[in-house]
């Protein structure tokens, strides 16, 4: 094991032997008959709940099945943007969790996760938008979590390039999270699935969960594209799919699946050193590492499956962005894409179990589930192991909306695609 860790030392090391010896990051494992957990996802909720099964827990006869590669979904379609800046109990101390596992993670899984703690602004541009942030700030201060409200002054000195006087809608200021910032999405995927690998977990791609056996009211295993596989314990963390799966188990879930788009724009020298977030529109925005504007906005506003989104939302999108910063109109974009949205019907994610015995589900996490992500992982892994909801998931239950106990951070209503 520890010469599988990666150093300077490795590095050094493997420069001098001609980059010869690197081994795979994790094996290509074939799925076995049975196992204690089968999780079903093989996206950063999937790989954080098998790497937090395995080390935290000592399980380790646990597979990921994904049905394309590992982190070929909403894991590595996102704008990475990670933060803790919520308003309410429920979801202040979880995501408040998130972001401290965020900070060790790269030292928790030995790989480079691109974690940069750059700072989270959002903007606010009228007397009763500064008021909420301000309520949402004490509430953040209250649970100990970081937070500076900012005036328009303090935003100018900041970001110097946004348009503050002759704009449609101009900058008062700003709420402030220092250590929000972005983590490189693929590599979130990568370390987690190399680190439950080197545990004992096996990953198992292209192996497509086809449906559920169901046995005297108890989940007994899996169907799948390579055959039965049987479980002790199932967990769903299918994202966009979640309605899909838990669907062959005979389970309708309070969720929708909406198309949310992200672009990039060519390389240009650096401009935005942390995320800002439009207060007068859905906009968000920073700029990677190779100097491309990574943004997005508003979801596509119907249900779909689909990886991709239509021009309209793309040119919303990039009216906000004039709106806040008309410098960039001229620079190009280079790509999009789509991920699928578990959209719940408050806006608020579910880790809970199900109805059916040994059937476990991590869903609906609507925008924040990149940044939910170790969390997630964590929570899931102690609701798996021990049939019991972690301290910080406990009002992520699936039966909150029966019981009147929903978590609408927005306060819009339980209409999915305005969360």
């Amino acid at each position: 094991m520890l010469a599988d860790r990666y150093s300077i030392i490795s590095v050094l090391g493997q420069a001098l032997r001609g980059q010869r010896d690197w081994k795979p990051v994790w094996r290509e494992a074939a799925p076995k008959p049975e196992y204690d957990v089968v999780i079903v996802g093989g996206g950063g909720h999937g790989l954080a709940t098998a790497w937090y099964l395995a080390s935290r827990h000592g399980i380790t006869n646990v597979a990921v099945l994904e049905k394309g590669y590992l982190g070929g979904g909403n894991v590595g379609r996102n704008t990475t943007i990670v933060r803790s800046n919520y308003l309410l109990p429920g979801n202040i101390p979880f995501y408040e969790h998130s972001m401290k596992l965020w900070e060790g993670l790269e030292q928790d899984i030995n790989y480079n996760a691109m974690v940069s703690q750059r700072g989270v602004l959002n903007l606010f541009h009228s007397d009763a938008q500064r008021d909420a942030y301000a309520r949402r700030g004490n509430a953040m201060r209250l649970h100990g979590v970081d937070a500076e409200l900012l005036d328009r002054d303090g935003v100018r000195r900041m970001y110097p390039s946004l348009a503050y006087d002759d704009a449609r809608f101009p900058i008062q200021g700003g709420l402030l999270q220092r250590r929000g910032g972005t983590v490189r999405h693929d590599a979130v995927a990568w370390g987690y699935a190399r680190a439950a690998d080197r545990r004992g977990v096996d990953m198992v791609q292209n192996c497509e969960v086809t449906g559920i056996r169901v046995s005297n009211g108890r989940a007994v295993g899996v169907e799948t594209s390579r055959g039965f596989v049987g479980a002790r314990k199932i967990g769903l963390a299918c994202a966009g799919n979640s309605s899909r799966v838990a669907a062959m188990a005979g389970l309708r879930l309070p969720i929708e699946s909406h198309v949310l788009q992200a672009f990039v724009s060519e390389g240009i020298k650096p401009l935005i050193d942390g995320v800002i977030t439009f207060g007068a529109g859905h906009f968000y925005i920073s700029q990677s590492d190779k100097g491309g504007l990574v943004f997005g906005g508003d979801l596509d506003g119907y249900n779909s499956y689909a990886q991709r989104g239509n021009l309209p939302v793309l040119a919303d999108v990039c009216e906000g962005g004039m709106a806040l910063m008309p410098g960039i109109g001229r620079i190009r974009l280079v790509r999009q894409w789509g991920g699928i949205m578990d959209m719940s019907m408050d806006g608020s994610p579910i880790i809970d179990r199900t109805p059916i015995e040994g059937l476990y589900l991590n869903a609906g996490w609507c925008y924040g589930g990149f940044k939910a992500t170790p969390a997630s992982g964590w929570c899931f892994a102690h609701l798996l192991a021990r049939d019991e909801p972690h301290d910080v998931a406990r009002a992520f239950r699936l039966d909150r909306f029966a019981t009147g106990h929903a978590i609408d951070e927005k306060g819009v209503g339980p209409q999915p695609n305005l969360h």
